[in-house]
């Protein structure tokens, strides 16, 4: 059986941290946390399962934070979760069947970060994640906001999820530290414009985010999945400000990379259509994101919103409109196969029920 060292980084994390603990604590063999600074009871919680809790002062850097948590491993290999991360029940078991029984060969080990869930627990966001890595590898965080570990070799990509279960979105925290590096002069990669974008758009910079993730589509270099969201993040903003071409015009960009429909473009189609009421078009593009299947073996990102629950209730409202009653019927009653109490899902349904 190879060992693990749970490395993490915390602040002010007093609402969550034993949560998370208590989901890992008993399947590490080591646990290093590194805090940077908190003012609430946080490492009071963290002190109750190791001795091991460092300080490091905050460089408004997330990768040194990172790096140095990794430094004070000793065991096997690293394991690593943000504080408001959970492993639940049947994901500790399958975790520890790995631990048991993982060839020692391999240097990594990915996993799938459910990275949001909703209120009646649909994952909203997952991607996958290199998350157990083999300590003598030496691997690095790089970046100083969204930062990535880079790994090399042999990667096993198991089946295990991490689910994230954050109470609040930080909003402006991360965007203070881009505009840090600005002050810096330091250079933006593709990636670095990619969720620079995204801070200023969570933050209704809608401009200023448009030229951000163009910025980083125009570059020569850059991973396809963050371009292909770039143009769809760049769509959103767009129509935010009422410049519906426009926006039309970066989803069918973002083809460009993909190479294939993904339903993440063809839903927001479909809503363009919808929007200018032209509902066979719009209809077209929402029933071409509930065919569309990204592999479960992808690193890309996925919001199975756009190819579950939410085509299907915009389907009800086009059929509504084109006076199918009994289609929209149908695609309501998929959609609340997923979100059962839903108002709006609810009132669709005592509608339909006089037609």
């Amino acid at each position: 059986m190879v060992t693990i060292s749970l490395c993490m980084i915390v602040k002010n994390e007093e609402h969550v941290l034993e949560r998370c603990l208590d989901s890992i604590s008993h399947l590490v063999d080591e646990i290093n946390i590194v805090d940077t600074g908190s003012n609430d009871h946080t490492v009071a919680i963290a002190k109750k399962y190791t001795d091991r809790v460092f300080h490091f002062e905050w460089t408004d850097n997330f990768s040194e934070a990172r790096n140095q948590s990794f430094s004070y491993a000793t065991k096997d290999y690293i394991f690593y979760l943000d504080a408001d991360d959970v492993i639940d029940k049947m994901e500790q078991e399958k975790l520890f069947h790995l631990k048991k029984h993982l060839n020692p060969e391999f240097d990594a080990v990915s996993m799938i970060y459910l990275a949001g869930i909703d209120e009646y627990e649909n994952v909203t966001l997952q991607y996958r994640r290199n998350r157990l890595v083999k300590r003598r590898k030496q691997y690095q965080w790089f970046g100083d906001c969204h930062n990535y570990l880079q790994v090399r070799g042999k990667i096993f990509h198991s089946d295990i999820a991490v689910s994230h279960k954050k109470n609040a979105h930080a909003y402006g925290r991360n965007l203070h530290i881009y505009e840090a590096m600005i002050c810096k002069s330091r250079s933006f990669t593709e990636r670095d414009y990619f969720y620079y974008g995204n801070e200023l758009r969570e933050n209704g910079f809608y401009q200023q985010a448009i030229e951000a993730y163009t910025n980083g589509i125009n570059m020569k270099y850059g991973w396809i999945e963050e371009k292909i969201f770039a143009c769809i993040f760049r769509a959103d903003c767009f129509y935010y400000l009422n410049e519906a071409e426009l926006a039309l015009e970066s989803l069918f960009q973002s083809f460009r990379f993909s190479k294939t429909a993904r339903s993440e473009a063809c839903s927001r189609i479909g809503l363009l259509f919808q929007k200018k009421r032209e509902f066979l078009l719009a209809i077209f593009w929402y029933e071409l994101a509930l065919r569309v299947v990204q592999p479960k073996s992808s690193w890309g990102f996925s919001y199975p919103a756009y190819s579950t629950w939410y085509p299907h209730q915009q389907l009800c409202i086009c059929y509504y409109n084109l006076q199918a009653f009994d289609l929209a019927a149908h695609h309501n009653n998929k959609a609340m196969e997923y979100r059962p109490n839903d108002e709006l899902l609810r009132f669709h349904q005592t509608l339909l029920k006089g037609k």
